[in-house]
């Protein structure tokens, strides 16, 4: 069991107040500063490095499914982003434009980027004539620009850091097959290198992506009970390509429209890993992305020896894992608070006596238990460690997803449930209506996140009017 004693005094406890707790780790840990452009934020060394060993696993499984990397301009003419009626106007209260060259106005406006469909599409009108052209298959990692109202670190800033998924197919089946193929690598990834368990499902009409005919979510359970929308998949069809004048001479020589899909995660799963992880001492960090897995410690390292040994053990951990040795002259204690304030999932605390003894002592940071192992199995026993890490906060997060997930057939279920227990997700049946689905939400507070992929078929009433229902419905309110 966890020692529950808090180390770092300057973090607010969640159940105090869980924004401020977010906010004080997000500082605390140094992932972000503010800066003087509103609504963005400096993302710090110690928070790219999370982004980064995100960026360098998601890249690997990308090219694994066949994906090439491009890089599209910033910015888009006005005239561009017209063409896609739906699409245009799902962004335009976010846009932001460039009037002005230096000192001259320009002739068209240009939009800052707020996603690349248009872009793309213009790319591809240049380049695909042939089947024979087809498929391609196109990732970007840049930032985008939206102009949202309230902003907070990770979570939603005017500028953001991601990768957008961009593919073109000769049929819709191919193109489908794409779009759900990118959402189970998401999943994947969230679950077995975030250790954070999601829900994948299609969101509802009304949610869908501007321009999309479906659109597929992850959705994640925060600490509080709060969603969390952890990565979209779109499939467009032929909507887009027929905007663009995008057509391609099929097998039988004939002219036909392809069909296209986008899809993208971004460093808000940052924001992910500290509300589904995160304790009142700090960051705790899945091995796979945590910029340091291990955290060597010295004790009495101003004795004879402690410190040649301290790093011979880096040495040869480095080959294998992310290790930082702290050799500072500040005392252990405050070490090993700073550490796991940061999140290091295995802190390593090497002194005169383990020396003597041969071994050393293993903390872990999500339960904090102690264990003294061999110097000689070392990197076997960090290895099962990290592995237990990863196991122990998936069980925790899955653990606190089914607690407050809550099964209701009625509005008043929904709000009872709600009182009683907190926020979660809510499971109820939809009749498919918008208006019921505006409904629930306005009498409730939770709108829907998903149609879970086996969600429909179901049999009974829908949670809302009543009447008979076979779509069930993640509900929940959300980050």
């Amino acid at each position: 069991m966890a020692d529950k004693q808090k180390m770092v005094d300057a973090i607010t406890s969640m159940d105090e107040d869980f924004a401020k707790w977010y906010t004080d780790i997000v500082k605390k840990a140094e992932l972000i500063d503010y800066t003087s452009v509103k609504g963005c934020m400096v993302i710090r060394p110690y928070g790219y490095a999370i982004w980064e060993n995100m960026q360098k696993i998601l890249d690997g499984m990308f090219k694994a499914t066949g994906h090439e990397n491009v890089c599209m301009p910033m910015f888009i003419p006005e005239s561009l982003l017209n063409k896609e009626k739906d699409h245009v106007e799902g962004f335009a209260p976010e846009v932001a434009w460039v009037t002005h060259g230096g000192n001259e106005k320009l002739e068209e406006r240009l939009c800052v980027r707020p996603t690349s469909e248009t872009l793309f599409c213009e790319h591809y009108a240049n380049i695909v004539q042939s089947y024979r052209d087809l498929p391609k298959l196109y990732n970007q990692w840049v930032s985008v620009v939206r102009w949202e109202k309230t902003t907070r670190p990770f979570l939603r800033s005017r500028e953001f850091l991601w990768q957008e998924g961009h593919t073109i197919h000769a049929t819709a089946q191919e193109a489908i097959e794409e779009t759900e193929r990118m959402l189970n690598v998401y999943a994947t990834f969230c679950e077995r290198d975030l250790a954070m368990p999601v829900v994948k499902g299609r969101k509802t009409d009304s949610d869908k992506f501007a321009g999309a005919e479906a659109t597929y979510a992850i959705e994640a359970l925060m600490h509080d009970g709060k969603a969390l929308q952890a990565g979209t998949s779109h499939y467009f069809g032929d909507g887009f390509a027929k905007a663009f004048g995008i057509q391609y001479l099929d097998k039988e020589n004939k002219l036909v429209h392809p069909h296209q899909t986008s899809w993208g995660v971004t460093t808000r799963l940052i924001g992910a890993v500290i509300m589904t992880h995160g304790d009142d001492n700090g960051l705790v960090l899945p091995p796979a992305v945590a910029p340091v897995q291990v955290a060597i410690i010295p004790i009495a390292q101003h004795k004879e020896g402690v410190l040649d040994a301290a790093r011979a053990v880096r040495d040869r951990l480095a080959e294998k894992f992310r290790v930082k040795l702290d050799d500072s002259d500040n005392s252990p204690g405050w070490k090993f608070s700073e550490y796991e304030m940061r999140g290091v999932p295995v802190r390593l605390e090497l002194g005169p006596r383990d020396i003597e003894a041969g071994n050393c002592v293993l903390v872990t940071r999500h339960n904090r238990e102690k264990t003294v192992v061999a110097l000689d199995n070392l990197e076997e026993a960090i290895a099962q460690k990290l592995q237990e890490v990863r196991d122990g906060l998936y069980a925790a997060a899955l653990e606190n997803r089914e607690k407050r997930t809550y099964d209701c057939k009625t509005i008043d279920e929904i709000n009872a449930k709600l009182a009683e227990n907190g926020d979660g997700f809510v499971r109820a049946l939809w009749c498919g209506d918008e208006a019921c689905e505006d409904k629930v939400k306005e009498l409730t507070g939770v709108g829907s996140r998903c149609i879970p992929f086996d969600g429909q078929g179901q049999e009974g009433t829908c949670v809302c009017c009543g009447k008979p229902a076979n779509t069930l419905v993640y509900w929940g309110k959300a980050y």
